[in-house]
């Protein structure tokens, strides 16, 4: 296997709201639902940078696609994280996330590896951390 992820799928329970979300919200971009034809088929794939993509996919759907049970889960199995190349564009991003119906659990605020960062919860409760960290050199704009 190599290391790469090219595609990043959420579990959703309201495709149409999360895609409004996502793409109103933070202005991703997307084509919008595809895969309406078929059952179980409907998703939507958002473009990131470097070729990326995030999926939003009804839960029901996964669950019968991979053949496992529905099961209660955690938030914080795993977070999104979201890098920005300063402290205001933390906060930024945050407010953004909040108008569009995100829930803030970590406002933001110095962290300790010397960064700035806050979280929030999706509609769905998918965790999503957006931070800057001064010790990466990332080209991010």
């Amino acid at each position: 296997m190599k290391p790469r992820i090219t595609v990043l799928t959420l579990g959703v329970e309201d495709l149409e709201k999360s895609v409004e979300f996502y793409k109103n919200g933070l202005g991703l971009k997307t084509e919008g639902i595809i895969g309406t034809e078929f059952e179980d088929g409907a998703v939507a794939f958002f473009d990131l940078e470097n070729g990326m993509k995030l999926g939003l996919w009804p839960k029901d759907s996964i669950s019968k696609q991979a053949q496992v049970d529905r099961t209660q889960t955690s938030h914080t199995e795993f977070t999104i994280g979201h890098n920005v190349s300063s402290k205001s564009e933390v906060d930024e991003v945050l407010k953004e996330a909040e108008l569009a119906g995100a829930k803030i659990t970590d406002s933001p605020h110095e962290t300790l590896y010397g960064g700035y960062s806050g979280h929030f919860m999706d509609l769905d409760g998918h965790l999503w951390e957006v931070a800057w960290n001064p010790d990466w050199s990332l080209d991010l704009d």
